[in-house]
């Protein structure tokens, strides 16, 4: 909530007038967006499960995932710091993904201002492409996963896990979001972020 939120009253708030009078109106859209954030996030995941299969090639399976899975605690860590705003080094991440999104982002802005759902899935899959470090600590869990096909299945499942929350903002316009970027409330993410990395390094222990 707290990485995507002002994305998500950006999108809600510039819908058409008609559309944003109602919560339930809005519904279609909201969906729409996700539909092609989930496509753009499970592409994202094959690819780096790809990546992770070839990895396995290399290495040992048992050695590789070890590598992996400290990598992803690492980076869970660093994400939980981030989130909470006492250490932002992973500025540096997003910056290095802004070379994609300069590429990538022209395109969505040809589909602005969005009038039909089938515009708002085309925004959707561009959305998807946004340099975020929360997508990064998943995509390295794809990575680790061994397979286009297992990478492409975590990817999903953070889609869907991430749908409600986002779905329920946008329909508030943004409202929630506002709130949700609270200070409080970016730290307690921050921790529970970080627990889980630490949790993840535990288990190699």
């Amino acid at each position: 909530m707290g990485m995507c939120g002002g994305i998500v009253a950006t999108l809600s708030l510039g819908l058409p007038e008609k559309q944003r009078r109602s919560p339930l109106a809005m519904i279609p859209y909201q969906l729409a967006y996700n539909l092609g954030r989930t496509v753009s996030y499970v592409l994202a995941g094959a690819l780096m499960g790809g990546i992770g299969a070839l990895l396995l090639q290399w290495l040992p399976l048992y050695l590789a995932q070890r590598i992996l899975l400290t990598f992803a605690g690492i980076f869970m860590i660093l994400l939980g710091l981030y989130i909470g705003g006492w250490w932002m080094l992973l500025n540096k991440v997003e910056q290095a993904g802004t070379l994609l999104w300069r590429i990538i982002e022209p395109a969505g802005r040809k589909l602005l201002p969005v009038k039909t759902p089938t515009q708002a899935v085309g925004v959707g899959l561009i959305w998807g492409w946004v340099p975020c470090g929360l997508v990064y600590s998943m995509l390295i869990n794809a990575v680790s996963s061994g397979s286009a096909v297992s990478g492409a299945g975590v990817m999903l499942a953070f889609a869907l896990g991430t749908l409600p929350n986002l779905i329920i903002m946008g329909m508030l316009a943004g409202v929630a979001a506002h709130l949700l970027q609270a200070p409080l409330t970016r730290k307690l993410a921050g921790l529970s972020i970080i627990a889980f990395g630490v949790v993840t390094l535990a288990r190699l222990l």
